[in-house]
């Protein structure tokens, strides 16, 4: 016998009324539901991510004294260069503070660093993201921009008790205000439509007429500070070429991006110390 046809629509009925069902309840109900989901999510994510670390561990047994030893003359001699430069680095700090209150400016906004791991990747070519092991519980909030030694990663968009979700520089749904290096005219960046196995690049609007850019000779891309919590001065990425934009007003161009992006294994979150300051 024929099956019935009820019987092969069953499927899609119960679909559908399940869809109706979510349409109209409380928004409060939706993001408890949601926030529930992935705080009972975060437990399996986060001991994954331990685990690796732990497999980690157990390979860096096998490596012998010698490599060991050249690891610690190549650790020693990264420290002693990131001693000088916090010896600098307090310098201009003081220098800034004697201009902010000779010329009677305001502060530049604090941040406390917080260093956390990376639990996990998620990438398609409509979004690039990554989950850290640092929630709530270390005072990370929505819209905390997230940096590692090359410069930007991204921003942080969800948190929950133990992990925050992060979207990166390279995705789609990224923008930010920025600016060429040794110029203060904002520009708009934004992230691509990248491929998972081609190297990272986003988009440049608003760049003005006279900024020229090659692959032989980019410009480098830098964070404005402006209309954002981003401090000004962050390395994007390498403008690599630029043409007129379809109103000829301004260009339009493409950004070539770090690599490491994409393997990093540990980010620092910028949290503001005043976050009633942005």
């Amino acid at each position: 016998m024929l099956p019935n046809r009820f019987d092969q629509a069953r499927p899609f009925l119960t679909l559908g009324i399940f869809l109706l069902v979510w349409a109209f309840l409380p928004m409060a109900v939706k993001t408890f539901t949601r926030a529930s989901f992935f705080e009972m999510q975060a437990p399996l994510v986060v001991a994954d991510s331990r685990v690796q670390d732990l497999q980690n561990y157990f390979a860096n047994q096998l490596h012998s004294k010698e490599e060991l030893r050249a690891a610690g003359r190549e650790l020693a001699g990264t420290v002693r260069n990131n001693e000088f430069g916090v010896q600098q680095n307090q310098e201009l700090q003081a220098d800034i503070l004697r201009l902010e209150n000779l010329l009677n400016l305001p502060p530049l906004p604090a941040f406390r660093f917080e260093a956390a791991r990376v639990a996990r990747r998620d990438f398609s070519a409509w979004w690039q993201r990554m989950t850290i092991r640092k929630g709530s519980n270390y005072g990370i909030t929505v819209g905390d921009p997230v940096v590692y030694s090359g410069g930007v990663v991204g921003r942080v968009t969800e948190v929950h008790r133990y992990t925050a979700v992060v979207d990166l520089v390279t995705s789609p749904t990224f923008r930010l205000a920025a600016s060429v290096s040794g110029d203060t005219r904002p520009i708009s960046y934004q992230g691509g439509l990248n491929d998972p196995f081609r190297s990272p690049r986003g988009t440049v609007e608003f760049v003005p007429l006279d900024v020229y850019a090659t692959r032989t000779a980019p410009k480098h891309l830098v964070t404005s500070g402006l209309g954002g919590v981003f401090p000004g001065g962050l390395t994007i990425g390498e403008i690599t070429n630029l043409e007129s934009s379809p109103d000829g007003l301004f260009k339009i161009g493409e950004v070539q991006l770090d690599e490491r992006l994409g393997t990093l294994a540990e980010v620092t979150v910028l949290v503001p110390l005043n976050p009633e300051e942005f």
